[in-house]
């Protein structure tokens, strides 16, 4: 049975093909055109040789010779330029069509609202590479096609003219063909499918291992992780053998069908000169024809199943480009400078969570459960959706639910205890946009300046995938430096030294509270530092707020709290 995502995948994959093909419309009509001359060239070449011969017999005149010798160089040139220039449009639409459905795929999952697709970011990014160029073949299989039946049918034609019976057992047998090819063509496409998506499935799980790579070799996991990647990948090698079985058996079946009827078409010319219906040089025609009516037949018979590889990755891409968004945002924009408020939040083990923080304000949130930590900065960074919790956040006095997404991020920066450090420079990771004023700034409060000093690029030192070749501490720093880079109006810091020792601890924390000075900051840690730091700290314990006050205040009156963040 069907399931409506399903159908709409095929649907929106058959979409993806109509406007692959509606882009490139000029570029194939030029591809078909001169594929189409190089397959007519191709053809002509027996039927020269056909004619050569007879006008030799009949005349032998060596004036005769020259000439026939000269229009073959021209034939032959024809369809050497014809090729290469045919080729070189459509290689050029091809993967100028792969490059815009991979942008496309790839703006997709950028965008600030994410969309519900079911897919992990590995799948994407094979969704993102191999299914676009897939897709994209349809901009080259088409002309190929149409250029390959040109030739059958000048083949079908010449043959034709000698004897209908020739013309008619071309005509008939390439149906035939066809007609067996395409039936294996849809077992291709379903096979070539499921292969895809399970090597999706494990470029995702490779994706996963890797990010937490470092876990893993701390725990001594990594080996139980090997394991749980090697099933996955060889559930996608036993697919891979599946297409390739049944790729081989397409293959097989369409060099014997095309061997078959090209051998029934000699034979059949033989019979015919034996029996003197044709001349001679009909016979070389006809002999000709047939080896070379084997090359377009095998493109033709090809084309089947390059067109269903193209559909299946089509239908894969629809996936993502045609996922619902996870929200529907709203269309306001926070006031600047404003405050942040939380008004009976109820999520996970948030019950009930409320507090305000002032415009301006350097307010820390101390946290006694790290899963209600995570969860509270989730909600305020937009990765839950504003209809999946219950109660109201605010950004300066406008309900979350009424902003664009857009909007919200530029006007709110949320900085995971855990972010993400790419490939690039120091500065790359610290101003990816290149437009931040204050990096300097930035550098000097997250005490970054011993990192940079220590490198003779300096901010342009190179930053390794993940910063692999900076210390945890440093990638910790970096992270903090881009949030503080960023000048947003309102910023939110999860836990942001937990990596350093606590003499850079302090440090950081007073460079935090001047740098912000004036800005509204919000920090969920339990450091002491940050805490002190703070003008005022909130706890939340239980999932609720339990207590409010000053660092120094809490300590003095709230046992839990004391026990909480002294270390």
């Amino acid at each position: 049975m069907t399931t409506p995502d399903v159908q709409r995948s095929r649907t929106q994959g058959s979409g993806i093909l109509r406007t692959a093909v509606r882009r490139n419309v000029g570029a194939m009509a030029w591809g078909t055109l001169l594929m189409g001359l190089y397959q007519a060239g191709e053809t002509a070449f027996p039927i020269a040789l056909g004619l050569i011969v007879d006008h030799t017999m009949r005349h032998r005149s060596t004036a005769a010779l020259a000439l026939s010798v000269a229009a073959l160089a021209v034939i032959i040139t024809t369809v050497s330029l014809s090729w290469r220039f045919g080729m070189r449009i459509l290689q050029k639409a091809n993967t100028t069509e792969a490059h815009r459905w991979r942008v496309r795929v790839a703006a997709c999952g950028l965008q600030p609202v994410a969309r519900d697709t079911g897919l992990k970011s590995g799948e994407v990014l094979t969704i993102a590479t191999e299914d676009a160029d897939q897709t994209a073949d349809i901009v080259e299989v088409v002309p190929m096609l149409i250029s390959s039946l040109v030739a059958v049918l000048v083949a079908a034609v010449t043959l034709s003219l000698a004897s209908l019976r020739l013309g008619l057992l071309v005509l008939v047998g390439t149906v035939a063909i066809l007609s067996v090819l395409s039936v294996m063509s849809r077992r291709i496409g379903t096979s070539t499918k499921e292969q895809q998506a399970r090597v999706a499935r494990a470029g995702a799980k490779v994706a996963d291992l890797i990010t937490g790579l470092r876990p893993l070799h701390g725990f001594g996991g990594n080996h139980a992780a090997f394991l749980s990647y090697r099933k996955v990948s060889q559930q996608a090698r036993q697919q891979a053998v599946t297409v390739a079985r049944v790729n081989g058996l397409y293959a097989g079946a369409a060099l014997g069908l095309n061997a078959a009827l090209a051998a029934s078409v000699t034979l059949t010319a033989g019979w015919l000169a034996l029996d003197g219906r044709i001349s001679i040089g009909e016979l070389v025609t006809a002999v000709g024809l047939a080896q070379f009516i084997m090359e377009p037949l095998k493109l033709f018979s090809d084309m089947p199943k390059y067109v269903m590889m193209a559909r299946a990755s089509a239908e894969r891409m629809a996936l993502v480009l045609s996922g619902p968004p996870v929200t529907t945002p709203g269309t306001e924009h926070p006031a600047p400078g404003g405050d942040l408020e939380v008004d009976g939040v109820r999520y996970g083990s948030l019950r009930g969570v409320e507090f305000r923080v002032p415009a301006g304000s350097f307010t820390a949130i101390a946290v006694h459960q790290s899963r209600a930590a995570g969860e509270l900065t989730s909600i305020l960074a937009l990765s839950v959706p504003p209809d999946a919790y219950e109660g109201t956040v605010r950004v300066g006095g406008r309900r979350l639910a009424e902003l664009a997404v857009g909007s919200v991020r530029e006007h709110l920066l949320v900085n995971p205890y855990d972010g993400e450090i790419f490939a690039g420079t120091l500065r790359s990771n610290i101003d990816p946009s290149g437009t931040s004023r204050t990096v300097a700034e930035a550098v000097e409060a997250s005490l970054l300046t011993d990192v940079v000093a220590l490198h003779r690029e300096g901010l342009d030192h190179e930053v390794r995938d993940r910063g692999s070749n900076l210390s945890g501490g440093q990638r910790q720093r970096l992270s903090l430096a881009r949030a503080l880079a960023a000048d947003s109006d309102v910023l939110v810091l999860h836990d942001p030294t937990t990596a350093v020792d606590a003499v850079t601890e302090q440090l950081v924390a007073r460079n935090i509270a001047r740098l912000r000075r004036g800005r509204t900051t919000v920090v969920v840690t339990t450091s002491p530092a940050l805490l002190d730091a703070a003008d005022r700290v909130l706890v939340l314990d239980g999932g609720v707020v339990t207590a409010r006050g000053t660092h120094r205040e809490l300590l003095a009156t709230d046992e839990a709290y004391r026990l909480a963040v002294t270390r």
